[in-house]
């Protein structure tokens, strides 16, 4: 059940960034969305049922899920990465191509020397006692753990260094990934326990894995698409008030170009011009009028002020401009999913 509703989960974000990221020229949250989407599809019981026995009966399904999985990861940590300035070097590491590779590879390998019989849906709980199963499991969630404190961190920065409903998308993100974290470092304990014949601590750690996965999907989908959101709505207000000042701006400006005609004399403004177009123009023929020695134009303290505040607005020192964000920034958009079936119990 658990596995469906993050398939779930996961396609809607892929529907929502379609949406709301469409015109967007880096695409790897997305491209990371649609590869985690359908490796969760793939770890679905019936789908996962349906679709190995097509290709062989030898859950080769579980390699094609954990790799899409990982590639995923990778453009989500790329994605993330590219929204910020912070960028050390171990974070390029991270997620670079060939730890990609090299992660890719060893899973691979490990993956070759299990001994994996028919299609199970139990793969974990089946073969997780073979030390292949247990090495290839590790790999696995090391590599998705280290890219999901990697994205924590920079989550966490971005949370620092913005302010008010900019730091929403972070503070999802950040929490998604800690959850993320310690979805990891449960399977890795539950892999080593397994292996090792802990039993008892391997059933002990079960329960947690299920709200864990759906806690880390849920609020890593919540916080990407709170991203787009966030900076819609602030585009949206700020073009409420730069209409605004415009608005209030424009008995001053008429008395300007009444005094002093300038290009609005031939090229009428009107309500329905862009706005910050419309607003800059107003403040350029007002102060043109102001500095002109040929007329006698004087304002008020009350209308001067107005004036300096829409100059404000138009060059971002406002406080209704949107404020600059470093990681995600769509922070947004990680997500972190399981080898086939890991939680369930034996």
């Amino acid at each position: 059940m658990t596995q469906t509703l993050v398939a779930a989960l996961m396609w809607a974000l892929v529907a929502s960034l379609l949406i709301v990221r469409r015109k967007r020229a880096d695409r790897s949250i997305t491209y990371a969305a649609i590869a985690i989407a359908i490796a969760m599809t793939l770890n679905v019981d019936a789908v996962y049922a349906a679709v190995d026995p097509v290709l062989g009966s030898t859950n080769i399904a579980t390699l094609i899920a954990d790799a899409l999985l990982m590639i995923g990861l990778f453009f989500l940590g790329r994605g993330v990465m590219r929204t910020g300035e912070y960028r050390p070097q171990l974070v390029r590491a991270v997620v670079s191509c060939p730890t990609l590779l090299a992660s890719l590879a060893a899973i691979t390998i490990a993956f070759s020397f299990i001994d994996r019989g028919t299609t199970t849906t139990r793969f974990m709980a089946d073969l997780g006692a073979q030390p292949a199963t247990a090495t290839y499991s590790i790999i696995n969630f090391a590599y998705g753990g280290i890219v999901i404190a990697t994205m924590m961190v920079l989550a966490a920065r971005q949370y620092r260094s913005n302010h008010g409903i900019h730091r929403l998308p972070a503070a999802l993100l950040t929490l998604g990934s800690a959850f993320g974290v310690m979805l990891c470092l449960a399977v890795l304990t539950m892999d080593i326990a397994h292996t090792t014949g802990q039993i008892t601590l391997m059933r002990a750690v079960q329960p947690i894995y299920s709200p864990l996965s759906l806690l880390t999907f849920l609020f890593l989908c919540a916080g990407f698409v709170a991203q787009p959101v966030v900076r819609r709505a602030q585009h949206y207000a700020r073009r409420r008030s730069t209409t605004a000042l415009a608005d209030r701006l424009e008995p001053l400006w008429q008395q300007a170009t009444r005094v002093r005609p300038g290009l609005s004399q031939a090229e009428p403004i009107s309500a329905s011009d862009d706005p910050e177009g419309r607003l800059h123009r107003e403040i350029v023929e007002i102060r043109d009028a102001m500095i002109d020695s040929r007329i006698t134009f004087t304002i008020t303290d009350a209308e001067h002020a107005l004036l300096e505040q829409a100059e404000q607005h138009l060059i971002g020192h406002d406080q209704s401009a949107p404020t600059p964000t470093e990681p995600p920034q769509d922070l947004d958009d990680a997500d972190i999913g399981a080898p086939h079936q890991e939680e369930r119990p034996l």
